[in-house]
């Protein structure tokens, strides 16, 4: 696949990301103008939950998802607390909801409470909407956490398994999103994968494309399977097809 092919498939598995302190309604409204270009539209956008309505009435008909974070980014908040949390984002017309695993529970051993969370998780959003786990591979230990965190939520059925909340010292990495791919072919499951944070040239994403074609072969390669999560990635994306190369 050369660049050019490349860049236009990564629009297509693009959530379009802005999760920032000092995001506005005005900067949302620039994401959601971004988020159908004149080589395709991106899969999702990706805001914090308050600014959903506003994202849902501009991409009214557009096809593109609406996804939201919860227990953001610590990963700390209750089994209890979160699911408050994703029950307002759906009141508020979220699609997908990215949830942070609780990875330090895990750390501890506690895979009892791990399983309770992502349980009640899956749960919660249904069949209807989209449920990613956010592992922050980064924090994970070793790559046998990595795995083990990732065998979890294939128990637990989530839709996507994503590598970091794009706020931590790691983010990420090739050989992450490695364990996680192979974890999932491993399982025989039709889950997705995500990579997200720190990801801002198409060098970068293509990795992540390529990787997720050998290991899970070209089906892999749809916004079905694959999601890159990034906030500036796009423009690098465009730059390359008009460039031609």
């Amino acid at each position: 696949m050369n660049d050019v092919e490349a860049a236009k498939t990564l629009i297509s598995c693009l959530d379009l990301t802005s999760l920032n302190d000092k995001d506005t309604d005005l900067k949302i409204e620039e994401l959601c103008r971004k988020a159908v270009t004149p080589y395709g539209k991106v899969a999702a956008v990706c805001i914090y939950p308050k600014f959903i309505p506003l994202a849902k009435r501009l991409l009214e008909g557009k096809d593109i998802k609406i996804a939201t974070v919860v227990n953001f980014p610590s990963g700390k908040g209750s089994i209890e607390n979160t699911l408050t949390e994703i029950q307002n984002a759906l009141k508020l017309g979220a699609d997908e909801i990215d949830a942070v695993f609780p990875y330090r529970r895990f750390l501890l051993g506690d895979e009892e409470y791990c399983r309770n969370y992502l349980k009640s998780l899956r749960e919660n959003c249904g069949k209807k909407h989209s449920l990613k786990i956010i592992l922050e591979t980064g924090e994970l230990e070793s790559t046998s956490k990595i795995a083990r965190a990732s065998e979890l939520c294939l128990q637990a059925d989530v839709d996507f398994i994503k590598t970091s909340t794009g706020k931590s010292k790691i983010s990420a990495t090739p050989e992450a999103a490695n364990i996680i791919l192979e974890t999932i072919n491993a399982a025989h499951k039709s889950t997705g994968f995500k990579a997200s944070g720190g990801i801002k040239t198409l060098e970068e994403a293509k990795k992540y494309l390529v990787l997720a074609n050998a290991v899970m072969g070209p089906k892999a390669t749809s916004p079905k399977r694959l999601r890159i999560g990034a906030s500036s990635l796009l423009a690098d994306l465009i730059n390359t097809i008009e460039r031609g190369y």
